[in-house]
């Protein structure tokens, strides 16, 4: 198995659910819909969601530029930011055994803005991520819009992955217990589109929501 990068991505709690190889870690951010950024502004530790988009090796953030977060990340402090697929409710036995299926990831690092034709990259690609083909459908940004909006790049180096799956782990002495236990799967879906209050009459939802839709 992949070692981490240094200690600092390490898994420690239940070591053998840990993955650093860069196939699964980036496999679980282009799954997870929202990421959890977190850091210390001000004295205090704050965490947010934010949507997310990888190409490559690399993150991307995006907000508005009069966002305190934003402004703090393009300093260069230290962030974390996570993501989580829950994929199933373990049910043990006993409730202390009660656990859940999961993928998660940790990454770590210093975000940096970006401008010009990275910065239009970096929200294609975000929106790319929720939902493909999507861009090529839009009007893209103006440069007014462009100008209200900050992009964050954070590269993919120091990051692990945590997954649980399989059944429950019982102690010997509950195996006996008539309590039901095993798994129960999780799935999201989406549901039918809903027409903006404005929208023409005769115009249907495009090729990349009705594919999103079909998922």
């Amino acid at each position: 198995m992949r070692e981490p990068r240094s200690e600092a991505s390490r898994v420690r709690r239940v070591a053998d659910r840990g993955r650093y190889d860069s196939d699964t870690i980036h496999s679980i951010l282009d799954a997870a819909l929202v990421s959890h950024v977190g850091l210390v502004s001000g004295g205090r530790p704050i965490v947010l969601p934010m949507l997310h988009g990888r190409d490559g090796d690399a993150l991307y953030l995006h907000g508005s530029v009069a966002s305190r977060l934003q402004r703090t990340l393009a300093g260069g402090v230290d962030v974390c930011v996570t993501a989580t697929i829950v994929d199933g409710l373990v049910f043990a036995r006993s409730t202390f055994h009660h656990s859940m299926n999961y993928r998660s990831v940790v990454v770590l690092g210093r975000a940096h803005a970006v401008e010009g034709d990275e910065k239009v990259r970096g929200l294609r690609t975000i929106a790319e991520h929720l939902t493909p083909g999507r861009w090529a459908e839009s009007r893209e940004p103006n440069p007014a819009e462009l100008r209200q909006t900050s992009v964050l790049r954070l590269p993919i180096d120091e990051a692990s992955a945590k997954i649980r799956t399989g059944g429950p782990i019982d102690d010997d002495v509950d195996i006996d217990l008539p309590v039901w236990a095993g798994v129960l799967p999780f799935a999201t879906g989406w549901g039918e589109p809903v027409d903006a209050g404005d929208l023409p009459p005769g115009v249907d939802p495009s090729a990349a929501v009705a594919a999103l839709r079909s998922h």
